[in-house]
């Protein structure tokens, strides 16, 4: 007869492989695959970076012109809805998406209650004019810490408000896209990972910016881990020689192509987890039309690595 000492050991063993088979069943949708064959592409914009004095019929026209597939809007509420889908129709630029414009001065982790409602209602409704602006994703900064706000409460709350929007991101079929920025908050890719796998959602995901790891990580790594919780790249460039010789936030001014981000390396590892956002997001600083055309040629130059 098994004596209780054996009981014990052979019960937990069972115990244990039945629990690590639940848990890797339960976040399989969340794997990386991996692959190596050329991704779909397109060049994506945002709306702010656009300096020139036009229109915005014309600001679409030109971002057509130079080359772009798509464009980011600020919202809610920043521009016209009808004149944006007017000039969509006429110059065959998608509206690929939102983001948020109250997110950081009224972040979802904020004590306050009704902070937490404001921003809530804020992204609902950046949800709401996705949808109606034929984008599928809404960024979204998930939270910020601070002396007031310490990190596990961001994280608690963060969470919280994010589960709120997700029956407004079911109704209109729209992705909550959550972007890693320097917020002393998720500084980790497997923290941001496992952040997204605890809310469980499908249209729960990242916005991955390559240029903003590069202070503390490489955006290779953060690839590899987020897989296919990532739902669009923003890109920018960054140099961590400038950033130790003349402050945190200059790494950012070097021209794209020219930091250290190894882009060869960066669309290799969107290869691998077969990326399905299809959008580089330009997020550069506002530029007249000769420095767009400038970005758009050095974006053409990271694509040229999908091969």
């Amino acid at each position: 007869m098994m004596n209780r000492k054996s009981f014990i050991r052979n019960t937990s063993a069972l115990f244990a492989a039945s629990f690590i088979s639940e848990s890797f069943a339960s976040s399989a949708h969340n794997c990386p695959s991996t692959s190596t064959a050329p991704l779909k592409l397109k060049k994506g914009i945002s709306y702010y970076m656009i300096k020139e004095d036009l229109s915005v019929a014309d600001k679409f026209k030109l971002v057509k012109d130079l080359g772009f597939d798509g464009i980011e809007i600020n919202s809610p509420g920043t521009l016209d809805i009808k004149e944006l889908l007017k000039a969509r129709d006429l110059s065959g630029v998608e509206i690929l998406g939102t983001v948020n414009k109250d997110h950081w001065s009224k972040p979802l982790s904020s004590p306050e209650g009704s902070v937490q409602q404001f921003i809530v209602d804020s992204v609902a409704k950046s949800i709401e004019e996705t949808k109606q602006l034929g984008g599928d994703t809404v960024l979204v900064v998930p939270g910020v810490v601070n002396a007031q706000v310490s990190y596990e409460t961001a994280y608690q709350t963060a969470q919280k408000n994010i589960r709120k929007l997700i029956p407004y991101a079911e109704k209109h079929k729209v992705k909550i896209a959550l972007e890693n920025v320097w917020n002393n908050f998720i500084l980790s890719p497997v923290e941001a990972k496992r952040f997204v796998d605890e809310i469980n959602h499908p249209l729960v995901g990242w916005y991955f910016d390559v240029g903003n790891v590069l202070r503390y990580g490489w955006p290779e790594h953060w690839i590899e881990t987020l897989g296919n919780c990532i739902f669009k790249v923003h890109i920018k460039e960054f140099s961590r020689k400038v950033m130790n010789e003349q402050g945190l936030g200059k790494g950012f001014g070097v021209p794209l192509t020219e930091g250290d981000i190894d882009w060869k390396v960066v669309i290799q590892s969107l290869q691998k987890i077969n990326y399905k956002g299809e959008y580089l997001v330009l997020e550069l600083g506002s530029a007249d039309q000769a420095q767009l055309q400038d970005f758009s040629n050095r974006l053409d130059k990271i694509i040229g690595y999908n091969v």
